[in-house]
């Protein structure tokens, strides 16, 4: 018999939008966030038979598709094994065109780009945090876990590709006192957190003090990798240009640059060091088979 909780939320000001969130699958939409309140976000779920009142919950974020869909469908065989409630949030081109309104985060905005399409020209600073797609997150989880009567405290959190990369931009940037593990996976290139490259590439006139820099090193980031994501890997779309290839010729490569570089700017600040780095064996740019991976190292086989 499937449990059934009454899902209720703003959408806009004055206007109640009410779901039915069920065992199974299934979705619901949510209003943006601050200033863009009208870009809704649809949220894709998966609620398993056997979830308890401390089932953990996962936010799945996708990549360059932001195809939500696939990606809970990717996390439902695990969300039953495992009691784990599956969130992913869908980002429509529409309302969030171009990379740098998905892969960046909204960090960045008055966007100019070279005509290879590969490089930046100019940009400009979005200055408020609240503006950024990071602060969804945590309004997902709480209507989740207000919705379900959940006493979960905190979320896990798992991005594939361009979602890795809004996930360890999540980690260096933004404070969520909710988010437990954070799962970056096979990103194709990085804000690498040392000050030898302009932001977004690096840290020269990024939106980060070196003290925030020491509380994102503390952070439980997992820099999620495949092995076979290497120069052999066709899937997926990778950007090239010098200054990129500067962290390697491919995702492998790159992720290790970050990770490696990362705890070298760590034992530099004399900062508490906590990010791991994990490479999954025999996987390629495979976002399923990572995803199973990534169940397995958060709630066990």
């Amino acid at each position: 018999m499937k449990k059934y909780v009454l899902l209720v939320f703003f959408i806009l000001p004055g206007v109640v939008m009410a779901e039915l969130m069920s065992t199974g699958s299934g979705n619901f939409m949510l209003a943006g966030g601050e200033g863009r309140v009208e870009k809704e976000i649809a949220v894709y779920f998966h609620v398993p038979q056997n979830w308890r009142k401390d089932s953990p919950i996962v936010l799945v974020i996708p990549g360059a598709g932001r195809n939500a869909w696939s990606y809970r469908d990717a996390w439902i065989d695990a969300s039953e094994k495992k009691a784990a409630i599956v969130v992913s949030p869908s980002y429509s081109e529409e309302s969030y065109p171009r990379f740098w309104n998905y892969n960046i985060a909204r960090m960045i905005d008055d966007v100019k780009i070279n005509k290879s399409k590969t490089d930046f020209v100019s940009f400009s600073i979005t200055e408020s945090p609240n503006e950024w797609i990071f602060s969804d997150f945590d309004r997902i989880f709480d209507v989740v876990k207000n919705r379900l009567g959940l006493v979960t405290e905190k979320y896990d959190i798992f991005g594939h590709s361009a979602g890795g990369q809004i996930l360890h931009r999540f980690a260096i940037f933004y404070d969520s006192e909710k988010v437990g593990r954070i799962l970056s996976s096979n990103s194709g290139w990085y804000t690498v957190p040392f000050y030898e490259a302009e932001f977004p590439l690096g840290l020269i006139n990024a939106p980060v003090t070196k003290e925030m820099l020491n509380n994102a090193f503390s952070k439980n980031l997992v820099v999620f990798l495949g092995e076979l994501d290497n120069e052999n890997e066709t899937r997926g779309h990778l950007v090239k240009n010098p200054r990129m290839n500067r962290q390697g010729l491919h995702r492998l490569e790159r992720g290790n640059f970050f990770y490696n570089t990362a705890q070298e700017q760590a034992q530099a600040l004399d900062a508490d060091f906590k990010w791991k780095k994990v490479v999954i064996p025999g996987v390629g740019h495979d976002y399923r088979k990572m995803s199973v991976a990534a169940s397995e190292y958060l709630y066990g086989r």
